[in-house]
């Protein structure tokens, strides 16, 4: 599930400031995401192998709501929708006319979109968390301290406050890159975007 296993400013900013590694780094990022209950806007996702070589470029739409409720809309012509109840997850793709079922991994260290919609208060136990700044901009990297996760290096990047992209970087190197684009905190949101009917005649498959 490339969505989950997957969630730019210049590192020449952040190079002449020293990065913080304590509590404070991690209460810090916890407060920046408690901020937001409910999360809307719209994203671009790049994938490069380890050699920099981009294996795969999408864009779509988003919603988050807490605890561990979001839905990711993928565009054509690689149209997926991902959805959880923030118990059940639904990916479905319409080409195939396919949707697979999975339980939601509750932990922050295998499921890195928890980190915008979850239960963010452990974030110190499962993460050595330092912090960069530069002006209206916070970067946080978190490195996970379990050794079973789906990635090595997870970076966060808020600007006045907001969350303005992340990227994760897994054992093979492999990085994801996702920018988000007219971010809206705490809008009301229909409890239905955060389930999924599965369509007439659409194959299941349940892990």
């Amino acid at each position: 599930m490339q969505l989950i296993r997957s969630l730019f400013v210049s590192a020449l900013l952040f190079a002449l400031v020293p990065a913080q590694a304590d509590e404070a780094s991690a209460q810090r990022l916890t407060g920046l995401l408690q901020k937001a209950e409910t999360l809307t806007g719209r994203f671009s996702q790049l994938s490069l192998d380890g050699s920099g070589t981009q294996l795969q470029e999408t864009s779509g739409e988003m919603a988050l709501k807490r605890p561990g409720q979001f839905r990711w809309k993928t565009d054509e012509p690689m149209a997926q929708l991902l959805v959880s109840d923030g118990k059940k997850v639904w990916l479905y793709d319409p080409d195939l006319e396919q949707v697979t079922i999975q339980t939601l991994d509750q932990r922050l260290t295998h499921t890195p979109a928890l980190l915008l919609s979850g239960d963010v208060s452990a974030i110190s136990d499962n993460f050595q968390v330092t912090h960069k700044e530069a002006g209206e901009v916070v970067d946080f990297t978190l490195v996970p301290k379990a050794k079973d996760t789906l990635f090595d290096n997870l970076r966060l990047s808020f600007r006045n406050g907001v969350i303005n992209d992340m990227q994760m970087i897994d054992g093979v190197g492999q990085r994801t890159n996702i920018l988000f684009h007219g971010v809206k905190l705490n809008e009301p949101l229909k409890a239905d975007l955060f389930t999924f009917e599965i369509p007439e005649g659409t194959d299941v498959i349940s892990e």
